[in-house]
């Protein structure tokens, strides 16, 4: 049986790469795609854990070549998302979580219409400045025309959160974390009827149930309204089942 898809985007600094961590440490049979990028390495970060990093030429020569599922220029550097990483998991009968950003995901839906979407917000523009200044900071140095232009690009980015079907904010990492895992179990449970986590008990699995119904798009509103506003954001109705 095939797996699923799972699409996870989020501004830069959003936190997603500590989310998705923690996730992967508790949910099994999820493989996790790692993407193909012409940037350079930050940090720690390490060629085929982080990323796969190449340059710009062999990336450009794995565009002719037809090898990416979706693949997107972003602030000067390339970043996509190999064919061979889907169908190695789904052959597999594992799901997997793609790591992209919004022109990446919007790419793999329409290829994709069963993949299961998941857009994470930021709380605030000032949270997500914090946050920027202190990972620049711990990779040397904080250019503030940088976050700048993170900052502008994270608002035009969460003017696309109609387009995916569940909303996360991550004001707080551990119900953020319960959030995301509850969305990856209640999709197993109507399309396998298997969660893949302890949720083996009737009252477990509603609980699952209904944590990921409450990130819907459809039933976000509440929590997405002042991230909107504080990002200056118009609202609009709902888009997405």
């Amino acid at each position: 049986m095939a797996g699923i898809l799972f699409i996870i985007s989020a501004p830069s600094g959003s936190g997603k790469s500590t989310l998705v961590n923690q996730l992967r440490s508790l949910v099994t049979g999820l493989e996790f795609s790692v993407s193909w990028t012409t940037r350079g390495p930050r940090g720690s970060e390490q060629d085929s854990r982080e990323y796969h990093f190449t340059t710009r030429e062999h990336f450009e020569q794995m565009i002719r070549n037809g090898e990416f599922l979706e693949y997107a220029d972003v602030f000067g550097n390339y970043y996509g998302t190999a064919r061979c990483t889907l169908q190695e998991a789904f052959s597999r009968g594992r799901d997997l979580l793609l790591d992209i950003d919004v022109q990446g995901a919007s790419q793999v839906r329409a290829r994709m219409p069963d993949s299961v979407s998941i857009f994470l917000m930021p709380p605030s523009p000032e949270v997500l400045a914090t946050r920027l200044r202190n990972r620049s900071r711990a990779e040397g140095s904080v250019q503030e025309q940088i976050i700048e232009r993170r900052l502008a690009k994270a608002r035009q980015e969460i003017e696309n959160y109609r387009e995916y079907g569940y909303i996360l904010v991550n004001d707080i990492l551990d119900r953020a974390v319960e959030e995301m895992t509850a969305i990856v179990s209640a999709e197993r449970i109507r399309r396998n009827g298997d969660a893949g986590i302890a949720a083996d008990n009737p009252a477990d699995r509603e609980r699952v149930l209904r944590i990921a119904d409450s990130c819907r798009q459809a039933n976000s509103e509440g929590r997405v309204r002042p991230v909107l506003e504080a990002f200056g954001v118009p609202e609009l109705s709902p888009t997405v089942e």
